[in-house]
């Protein structure tokens, strides 16, 4: 099913398919993380891939609010997006072979999925403003700042220790 298919017909479609693409995407991420937290050599990162899986599992109850606000089931649709970060990090990660660089990789790997939750989250917190579902912006602006601080948090980490051990 491809993003704009005639199930879309009306901005509110479009939203809760985009809704439901998150959702998705939140729940792949819940896999992926404790891979990424044990491919990690760094105690800092793997602590907070760790975190993050918690962060996440929370965003999933928060997406499942917001459909509970709509009068919908939870349900996901695919995410060719998301399930292709995640495929291309795992490629890049398995041709890995220096530990700091496998950090390094991971971290990439890590802020790709959160630059896409971020554009996510943003577009869908307009788009619920815009639609008159006021009363779904606090949740989505929970996740929000989760990944925002998440993207933070890795950059420091990045540009701190992880980047110098790997060029060394």
């Amino acid at each position: 099913m491809g993003l704009f298919t005639s199930d879309i017909k009306t901005m509110n479609d479009l939203f809760v398919h985009t809704l439901q693409d998150i959702y998705y995407a939140e729940n792949q991420i819940t896999k992926a993380l404790p891979k990424m937290a044990d491919q990690a050599t760094n105690p800092m990162l793997r602590q907070g891939f760790e975190k993050h899986l918690q962060e996440t599992e929370t965003h999933i109850r928060n997406l499942e609010e917001v459909f509970q606000l709509l009068g919908m089931e939870p349900k996901g649709v695919n995410c060719p997006a998301i399930d292709g970060i995640i495929k291309e990090s795992n490629e890049i990660v398995s041709e890995v072979d220096d530990k700091n660089v496998l950090d390094a990789a991971l971290i990439a790997a890590a802020q790709a999925v959160e630059h896409y939750e971020i554009t996510r989250y943003g577009t869908l917190i307009t788009w619920a403003q815009e639609l008159g579902h006021a009363d779904c912006v606090a949740a989505l602006k929970r996740n929000l700042a989760d990944e925002k601080a998440t993207d933070h948090k890795l950059t420091e980490l990045a540009e701190s220790r992880i980047n110098s051990a790997a060029i060394h």
